[in-house]
């Protein structure tokens, strides 16, 4: 009897094979040939998951978009519990802004999907509906902090949201770039939070 091939498994798999040559070598580097090489699958395996090569970039910038929304969303889901909002908000943007070790190839690949997306209408719709959705996590912390005295009273949600998710992007770029390192980048994103605080030498 023929093996089953999970498809989605597989899609899975390529995308990740994506993302680590897009790390390494950037967008250009994306052939399919070198997809197939680093998924350790056959190039028709590859154009059965996807028909064109913009499909197969599409699908993986949803898996790393999936994944910067999980990273906060999991960040948020393992803090104990009664925790300050105003911790929560910090450790959420920091999880966003991708600052760490580990989240420098998410980083490396994130920033190549925003600098492509100009040329493609699809790349560029995931990355809004992806900031959009981000955008709503950090309003609902600051209208929660707001909720619990934590947060200025007077402040609009919307807006600081905004500008909080502008400023994690931001900080990003200038990592990678070497301007700022992980450490100096977090001092920086907190007090930017702190300013926020209705007193911020509670924060944990």
């Amino acid at each position: 009897m023929p093996r089953q091939v999970d498809y989605e498994e597989r899609r899975r798999r390529i995308a990740e094979a994506v993302c680590t040559l897009i790390a390494r070598s950037g967008m250009e580097a994306v052939s399919l040939r070198d997809v197939a090489a680093q998924a350790d699958v056959s190039m028709g395996a590859v154009q059965r998951c996807f028909r064109t090569k913009e499909d197969m970039l599409l699908f993986a910038l949803k898996h790393v978009s999936q994944h910067v929304s999980e990273r906060a969303n999991q960040r948020i889901a393992a803090t104990p519990t009664p925790q300050a909002a105003a911790t929560l908000l910090s450790h959420t943007l920091a999880e966003l802004a991708l600052l760490d070790e580990a989240s420098k190839t998410q980083a490396h690949v994130w920033l190549a999907f925003v600098a492509h997306a100009p040329a493609s209408e699809k790349l560029a719709t995931v990355l809004h509906d992806t900031y959009a959705e981000l955008h709503r996590l950090i309003a609902w912390l600051i209208r929660y902090g707001q909720d619990t005295q934590e947060v200025l009273q007077d402040l609009d949600a919307e807006h600081e949201a905004h500008t909080l998710l502008a400023l994690a992007d931001g900080l990003t770029v200038h990592v990678l770039a070497g301007h700022h390192t992980p450490a100096t980048a977090l001092a920086l994103l907190q007090r930017h939070i702190d300013v926020l605080l209705t007193n911020p030498s509670d924060r944990c």
